[in-house]
C-alpha cells in the first residue's frame, strides 16, 4: 500500500505520510459533521435495492484508495440513517455526542488496549474504576459498590438479572419469578428469555394512570405466586421510561422488595444520569436503595455509542455471578490467576473476557468540560421539554397525555369531530409527513393501546426556537391530514 519506497512495507502498513493524510481526511469529515449538522436533515434513508447497487461489492483482491472509500462513506453511508446526535432529533432517546468523547473513541481504538483484567491495562482499569466510582457516588451508593461498563442497557439489564439470580437463588430455578411494569424496556423481557426464564416466570405488572408501576398490583402478584409455590426473587423498576420518562415509586418498591427479600434492579438506562441535576435527583429519590442500576452514558451523558453501565450496591454480587472459577478450566489465564488485585479484573464482573477500554471517552469529556457543564447540558433537556408542553397546551389543538418529566412529553392530536380511530390513523400519516419533511424527527409510540406522539429533546444544543418550528410543522401536517380525513 505504501507509495514511499524508502520505507519498508508490511502487508497492512502505511507510511507516516499516508497515515497523516488518511487521519486528516477522516478527522475533517468528523469536524464537518459537528459544524454543519444543524443544516442537515435529521433522517434520511434509501431503499434496499439502491443500497445493494451502491454498496454491495465483491471482496477485491487488489487495494482500493482510502479516498475512494471515504467518499463512498460520506455520500452513501453516514447520511443515510437517523442522526441521533442532531439537535432536532426528538425521537426515541437521542444520543447527542460531543467532540471530546469522539477523540476518546479514536484514542481507544488507536491504542487498542485489552481491558479485561488489571495487569493487561492497569492504567485503563484504574480510570474505569474511577469513573464507576463517580457514577456510584452520584447514584447514592457507598463503600463496597462496584460496576462495569458494557455495550448498553440491554447487556446491563441482562447482567443485572444474572447477578440477582445468583444472589437470591444460587442457580436457575424453574419456580423463580421476575416482576416488571408494563412500561419496561423490551430488553428486560428479551434478557429473561435468553437466560431461560419461561413466560410462566415473567410477570408484567400493570401501571397506574401516570404509567408508574402499581405497587399494590405488584404486592398482590407476589402473594399469589408464593401461594402457588413459586419463588419471587427480582423486581425490575424504571427510572425514566422510554415512552414517557416516568419514574416508578422507588421508595415504595424498595420497601416491598426488602420485606419480601427480593433483588431490586432499576433500569435507569435513560433517566438515571439525570441524578447529576437537582431536578433529576429529586425525581429519582430512592434510586440509592436499588441493588443494581442500569445507566447508559450514551444517552443523557452525551457519549457516542456504545457505552452502557451496570452499577451494583455490593460489588461482591457481580464477582460471585461472573468470576472465572477453577471449574471453568481457563488454563490460559494461569498467569493472571497468580496475581491478585482486588475488584479490578473486569472479566470477573461481566460476560466478556475481551473488552475495550470503554470509559476513556466519558472520563475525557467529564474532565475536559467539568461536572457543571454536564449539569447545564441536562438542564437543556428539561427546559426544552417544558417549553414543548407549554407550546402544545397553548395551541389548543393537542392533548397532553403525559406532562414534561425527565425530558419527555407525550401528546395526541385533539382532532375535533374525528373518531378515536380516525385520530389514530391520522397520527401515523402525520408521523410519515414529519419524517419526509426532515426538519426534525418526531415519532409516535403506543400508550394504552393508542398511537401517541412524544418528544425527547435532550441534546445539549437543543433550543426552544427550533422546537417551536418543529411543533408548528407537525401541527400543519396534522391539520392537512385532518382535512383529508
Amino acid at each position: 500500500m505504501s507509495s514511499d519506497s524508502s520505507v519498508p512495507t508490511a502487508p497492512l502498513s502505511l507510511t507516516r505520510v499516508e497515515m497523516q493524510a488518511l487521519g486528516d481526511r477522516a478527522l475533517a469529515m468528523v469536524i464537518d459533521h459537528f459544524e454543519h449538522i444543524r443544516q442537515e436533515r435529521t433522517h434520511d434513508s434509501m431503499p434496499r435495492e439502491e443500497a445493494v447497487s451502491l454498496l454491495q461489492t465483491p471482496l477485491a483482491e487488489q487495494p482500493v484508495s482510502p479516498d475512494v472509500l471515504l467518499d463512498t462513506l460520506a455520500r452513501h453511508v453516514f447520511p443515510k440513517g437517523f442522526r441521533t446526535d442532531h439537535p432536532r432529533f426528538y425521537a426515541f432517546v437521542p444520543s447527542p455526542t460531543n467532540f471530546v468523547s469522539v477523540v476518546g473513541d479514536l484514542l481507544t481504538s488507536g491504542h487498542n488496549l485489552f481491558a479485561g483484567y488489571w495487569f493487561a491495562a492497569s492504567g485503563a482499569a484504574q480510570i474505569e474504576l474511577t469513573v464507576l466510582e463517580w457514577l456510584q457516588r452520584a447514584c447514592g451508593y457507598g463503600e463496597g459498590a462496584g460496576g462495569i461498563f458494557l455495550s448498553g442497557g440491554s447487556m446491563a439489564n441482562l447482567s443485572a438479572i444474572v447477578a440477582a439470580r445468583e444472589a437470591r437463588l444460587g442457580a436457575h430455578d424453574a419456580r423463580a419469578v421476575v416482576y416488571y411494569p408494563d412500561q419496561t424496556h423490551s430488553s428486560v423481557s428479551k434478557a429473561l428469555r435468553v437466560l431461560g426464564f419461561s413466560k410462566a416466570q415473567r410477570r408484567m405488572v400493570a401501571t397506574t394512570d401516570d404509567f408508574r408501576l402499581d405497587v399494590g398490583a405488584l404486592e398482590a402478584a407476589i402473594a399469589t405466586d408464593r401461594a402457588n409455590g413459586m419463588r419471587p426473587f427480582c423486581v425490575v423498576a424504571n427510572a425514566g421510561t422510554t415512552n414517557t420518562g416516568a419514574v416508578d415509586p422507588l421508595h415504595d418498591i424498595a420497601d416491598l422488595s426488602e420485606r419480601e427479600g427480593l433483588w431490586l434492579h432499576v433500569d435507569g438506562a435513560y433517566g438515571a444520569a439525570a441524578v447529576l441535576h437537582p431536578r433529576g435527583k429529586a425525581a429519582l429519590s430512592g434510586l440509592e436503595r436499588a441493588d443494581s442500576i442500569t445507566l447508559d452514558p450514551h444517552k443523557w451523558l452525551f457519549q457516542p455509542y456504545e457505552l452502557g453501565c451496570l452499577l451494583v450496591r455490593d460489588a461482591r454480587h457481580l464477582h460471585h455471578a461472573f468470576r472465572v472459577s477453577d471449574d471453568d478450566h481457563a488454563d490460559y489465564l494461569a498467569d493472571v490467576a497468580r496475581h491478585t488485585y482486588e475488584d479490578v479484573n473486569f472479566f470477573d464482573r461481566g460476560i466478556q473476557l475481551t473488552r475495550s477500554f470503554k470509559a476513556l471517552k466519558l472520563w475525557l469529556s467529564l474532565r475536559t468540560f467539568g461536572l457543571a457543564a454536564f449539569r447545564g447540558a441536562i438542564q437543556v433537556g428539561f427546559d426544552v421539554a417544558d417549553f414543548a408542553q407549554q407550546w402544545l397546551e397553548a395551541s389548543g389543538q393537542w392533548d397532553i397525555v403525559t406532562p414534561s418529566q425527565m425530558g419527555i412529553v407525550s401528546f395526541r392530536w385533539r382532532g375535533e369531530g374525528l373518531s378515536d380511530a380516525q385520530v389514530d390513523a391520522l397520527t401515523a400519516r402525520t408521523a410519515d409527513r414529519m419524517r419526509e419533511d426532515g426538519y426534525a424527527t418526531i415519532m409516535s409510540t403506543i400508550l394504552r393501546g393508542r398511537p401517541t406522539f412524544r418528544v425527547c429533546p435532550i441534546h445539549w444544543d437543543a433550543n426552544v426556537g427550533e422546537m417551536a418550528e418543529a411543533l408548528t410543522r407537525l401541527t400543519r401536517f396534522a391539520v392537512e391530514e385532518t382535512a383529508r380525513a
